[in-house]
Order: structure tokens, then sequence, then C-alpha cells
């Protein structure tokens, strides 16, 4: 079998799951590989060319594994990144439907919309701040389509960094009022908290993960344009979201979002 076709068979197994709902085994065992990442990033890249000639528009770009939490959680030592779009978009305080997810997760994480394009090559921080337009608090659902979360770095990849949907806060805050690398986070489910964190979690800081994304996306030729959302990645632990749960993540002086997951029956699309 050559790569292309290893690439080809490993994409349709996960698009089969995702419109299915039915998850699948490891890409991995189709790829031949725990860790090459530019294979997995080949599978990606197959299905997000299909999404957009099927219609579907990217909305922006999201950085994962960026919390040492999460890295533990899932096994790998190095951040990746999947591609928005705006169908898996949904405001502050809008349910989800549960039928357009298969094992879903939640985590609290610190928005940026780009107001300039970042296609410098190499970036400064600055450049990142001189960039942004504002920051927005948000909530990654995030999902599977490899049964049981078995997954390695190369299936995640492949499965477009593991994105389901993504939930923004409507109040923007400009970035010279809040410290986001100071900022605490706290999420709820059904008023319980199970995750805290901070943005210091987050490589540092959130723009360090955004930084880290602008100059991967230049090298691969499709550098972050005005308009773009990023999601900066998990500021603490991701955790399970269950049908007519409803999560709150409260990111401190970049404001609160929430969102609540529909019972089957009601949000199956």
């Amino acid at each position: 079998m050559t790569d292309d076709t290893r690439i080809a068979e490993a994409a349709a197994q996960l698009r089969m799951a995702a419109e299915s709902g039915v998850p699948c085994s490891p890409v991995r065992t189709i790829l031949g590989t725990d860790d090459d990442i530019d294979v997995a990033n080949a599978v990606q890249d197959h299905n997000t060319v299909l999404a957009v000639a099927a219609g579907r528009r990217i909305s922006g770009r999201k950085i994962g594994l960026t919390s040492k939490a999460v890295m533990d959680q899932v096994g790998v030592n190095q951040p990746d990144f999947g591609t928005l779009f705006v169908d898996m978009e949904y405001g502050d305080g809008i349910e989800i439907p549960a039928g357009c997810l298969i094992q879903s997760r939640a985590e609290a994480e610190v928005a940026i919309v780009l107001e300039h394009d970042l296609d410098k090559g190499e970036h400064s921080f600055n450049d990142i701040i001189a960039a942004t337009a504002y920051a927005l608090p948000s909530i990654e659902v995030v999902d599977s389509r490899v049964a049981n979360w078995d997954i390695r770095i190369v299936d995640t990849v492949a499965d477009n960094a593991s994105c389901g949907v993504y939930v923004l806060g409507g109040q923007p805050v400009p970035l010279d009022r809040v410290d986001l690398r100071a900022l605490t986070m706290s999420m709820r489910i059904n008023g319980v908290e199970v995750s805290t964190g901070e943005g210091a979690a987050c490589l540092g800081h959130p723009l360090h993960a955004a930084r880290w994304l602008a100059d991967t996306m230049c090298e691969r030729g499709t550098p972050l344009k005005a308009g773009d959302v990023v999601m900066t990645g998990a500021l603490g632990p991701m955790h399970p979201l269950s049908e007519s749960e409803t999560v709150v993540a409260d990111l401190g002086d970049l404001g609160t979002v929430t969102t609540c997951l529909l019972p089957r029956s009601e949000g199956a699309l």
C-alpha cells in the first residue's frame, strides 16, 4: 500500500466515523506510525480540502495540546493544530446539539480574533499583539472520532486535532485591558468545579501559543488571516461533557462563557 493510499484510507475512516457517529479504530494502524506528524497532517489536509470543496467555510485555527495537564491526559509532548469551520462555532449561551458530537470533552481557553494577517514567516511576540483585535473567553468541546480516545499524536493530528465545536464569549476584550498570562480559569459543569488553571499553563502565555501557530501556518503556506479566530489552547484539564450538562468557564478578567449539550432527542441533526 502506498503512502497516498494509506492517507486516503485513514481520512475516509475518520470521515465515516464523523458522519455515522460511530467511533473508529486508531488510524495509526492504517498509517503504520505513532509519531510521523507529516503523514498525520496529510490526512488532516485531505479532509480539510474535501470539507472546503463541499462548501464549509474556514473560520480560523485551533491549537491543541498546549497545557501540560492535557498533554499528560492524552500521552503526548508537543502541541498540534486543527482547522475551525463556521459550522463549529457557537455563541455564548447557545445550546449545542448532542448529535454533532461522539465523545465530547470540554476545556476552557482564551480565543483571540485577528485584525491583521500574520504572514511574516517568523513572528515576534509583538507581531502577535499588534495583529490581535481582541480576546474572548471560550470553551472548546473537543471530540475524537477514535474509539475510547485511544489516541497517539498521529491519531489526534490526523483527526483535525480532535476538533469538535467551540463557543465564544460575547464581550470582546482588548489586549491592553487584560493580562492573559496571569488570568485564572475555573470551569464548572452543572455547578461543580471540574477544572482550574491559568493563562501561564498555555505554553507559558496564550500569545506564545498563537506565535507558534502563526509560524507553523506560514511554514505550511497557509498563514493566518485577518478575521481568523485562534483558539489558543486549554488552560487546565479537559473534562467529559455529557448530554443535558451545562458548562460555565470563568476566565477572570476576560469574563465568562457558557453552553449546554442538548439531550440527543432534542439535539439530533
